[in-house]
């Protein structure tokens, strides 16, 4: 006999997912519209080899597509070490797709439920996941274009929805697809946004957006957004942080044990540590676990590094801002060590800064000049 729809509810439940929801495999038209109108905002993602468009006709995902099930995923639902917490973006902090040691086993095991209960399934990567969610009535957008959940982390948006599109039919849940924010909250994402790449409800600048920038942004971070991105090394939570939706599970996180897992590699990420590793450093500790920068990128983990002590504040930084201007060849990494330094300021930082200087030239040499004007 197929599968029912509850048996499949309930393997869902069973295997640790946090919901499950149902639709139809009809186009995402207004999905797609979105893209063709905010094309130039997303060519950089096409480049990468990932075609949002075609993401938008499950029917070209699978052939003889009749349903899309909603698998819902969560995270933040153990605490994680303070020290992450500042720099890393939680949904990276036990990302498992190149490990497969967590979720991709839940996923694996879903499909081979379906599998063996005759239905074919795809996971596309470039199907619209989030709308997919609120159209299978799992939750509500936010206006920082995250997903809200209805049932799953106290209504918040630590969630990841896995759309999984198969060849049976089933009754589609009701769906959901509009902005869930209460009518008092004052636009607290949007206001908070430190970079405003948040231009509205829903609409967003990505190539502004801190986690943009922090692992795909060119080049050296520009002077004007390296206050404004803090501490973030690689990823951004800060619209998530201060969403009202999101108060109930960030008030009970402080109850909740440490992620195991997060705080047996947290050494692995101290600051120092990542801003003087090697090729097979990265590749050991660091790749596996934070992937969307390559080997041939470590000097942007280097630079972002660099930026996050600055923001710090903190001298006990100066001495490794030094050491990594000395050692490191990039003239990204060079070029940020002294601004953090300038930005750190004190006696000590200004000697290295004025020791720098006489062996520099052209944009490094300028960069160490300003870093000496600044305050402190």
């Amino acid at each position: 006999m197929p599968l029912t729809r509850q048996e499949i509810i309930d393997k869902a439940l069973e295997l640790g997912f946090a919901d499950i929801g149902f639709t139809d495999a009809q186009p995402f038209t207004d999905q797609r519209k979105i893209l063709e109108e905010r094309r130039e905002s997303y060519d950089w993602i096409y480049k990468l080899g990932l075609n949002l468009t075609a993401g938008t006709d499950p029917a070209a995902i699978l052939p003889g597509a009749k349903s899309i099930i909603v698998i819902l995923g969560h995270y933040f639902d153990q605490g994680f070490p303070p020290a992450m917490e500042n720099h890393f973006g939680r949904c990276y902090l036990d990302d498992d797709r190149v490990t497969q040691d967590g979720l991709s086993r839940k996923i694996k095991a879903f499909r081979s439920f379906l599998r063996d209960g005759g239905i074919k399934t795809k996971v596309p990567f470039d199907l619209p996941h989030r709308v997919a969610a609120a159209r299978a009535g799992l939750g509500t957008f936010g206006k920082n274009c995250l997903f809200y959940a209805h049932r799953a982390v106290a209504k918040g948006s630590w969630t990841l929805p896995i759309a999984v599109v198969v060849d049976a039919e089933f009754e589609p849940h009701t769906p959901t697809v509009e902005v869930g924010c209460p009518e008092w909250c004052k636009n607290a994402c949007l206001v908070a946004c430190p970079t405003g790449a948040l231009k509205g409800p829903r609409k967003i600048d990505p190539q502004r957006c801190i986690s943009y920038l922090t692992y795909f942004g060119d080049g050296i971070t520009p002077k004007e957004l390296r206050e404004p991105m803090g501490l973030w090394v690689y990823g951004c939570d800060q619209c998530q942080n201060v969403c009202p939706r999101n108060r109930a599970w960030i008030a009970r996180s402080k109850f909740l044990p440490v992620n195991p897992a997060v705080e047996k590699k947290a050494p692995w990420f101290e600051l120092p540590k990542l801003l003087h590793m090697d090729v097979a450093y990265f590749e050991t500790y660091i790749q596996p676990h934070m992937f969307y920068m390559a080997s041939t990128d470590i000097w942007r983990w280097q630079m972002n590094v660099a930026r996050a002590m600055g923001n710090s504040l903190d001298t006990a930084y100066v001495d490794d801002l030094k050491r990594a201007f000395s050692e490191n060849p990039d003239a990204r990494v060079k070029m940020m060590c002294a601004w953090a330094l300038g930005r750190i300021g004190g006696e000590t930082a200004r000697t290295a800064l004025e020791g720098f200087l006489a062996g520099s030239e052209g944009e490094l040499r300028k960069e160490i000049e300003e870093a000496l004007t600044m305050p402190g």
